[in-house]
């Protein structure tokens, strides 16, 4: 119980910063926000102590950061494809995460993932076939990407519950406002799915802006 109250109380203190509902908030490309709300999170984080990490909870903190940046590039090459919103509009979430695990890492003297501004490239082999092999699938049809984004909701959130496990509470409050950006992206692509296989939605046209470099 008192472990449930902990990870309550700081999942409270995180959703201060907007994080949760997937990210910091829904304001547009602003890197000024960015780091503004990045300098809070470390903030606010730094009130809790600094563990002493054990190698498998390291790793968990380099994996999630690569995991969340498979899922904004995905989101960044589909959303250029298929000219649809969620895309667009989670891909910017995916971001905040992002950060959000950076913060982590340089609280923990963790070196960031060198490629976290390739779009596409990954450190993590596993992650890196991932990657294609969704980029791929989504690439077939509007509805195979959105598919995909479903796929890649559901892995990060079975990811970040197995990891959440016996995590220092400051590792603990990110991971749990993670989880719930995530659920609402679940959510989000479900919904975009289920109307667009009921007819609900009209497909955008994609390539439309093929002339058009998207936002790196």
């Amino acid at each position: 119980m008192k472990g449930l109250i902990s990870v309550a109380l700081a999942a409270a203190l995180i959703s201060t910063l907007s994080l949760a509902r997937g990210g910091y908030g829904n304001k547009a490309d602003n890197s000024n926000q960015n780091i503004g709300s990045s300098t809070y999170l470390s903030q606010a984080i730094s009130t809790y102590p600094i563990a002493t990490l054990a190698q498998n909870q390291i790793d968990d903190l380099i994996f999630m950061f690569e995991e969340e940046k498979m899922a904004r590039d995905v989101y960044i090459t589909l959303g250029e494809k298929w000219q649809a919103n969620v895309f667009l509009s989670i891909q910017k979430s995916e971001q905040k995460h992002m950060d959000a695990i950076k913060v982590l890492l340089e609280r923990y003297s963790i070196d960031v993932p060198s490629l976290e501004n390739e779009v596409g490239l990954f450190e993590n082999e596993q992650i890196q076939a991932l990657y294609n092999e969704l980029v791929e699938k989504g690439s077939e049809s509007l509805e195979e990407a959105y598919g995909v984004g479903v796929t890649i909701e559901e892995v990060d959130i079975d990811d970040l519950n197995s990891k959440i496990v016996d995590a220092p509470e400051d590792i603990k409050a990110v991971y749990s406002n993670l989880l719930a950006g995530s659920n609402n992206h679940l959510k989000a692509f479900n919904r975009v799915l289920e109307a667009l296989q009921n007819g609900d939605l009209q497909p955008a046209n994609p390539n439309q802006n093929q002339g058009k470099k998207g936002r790196r």
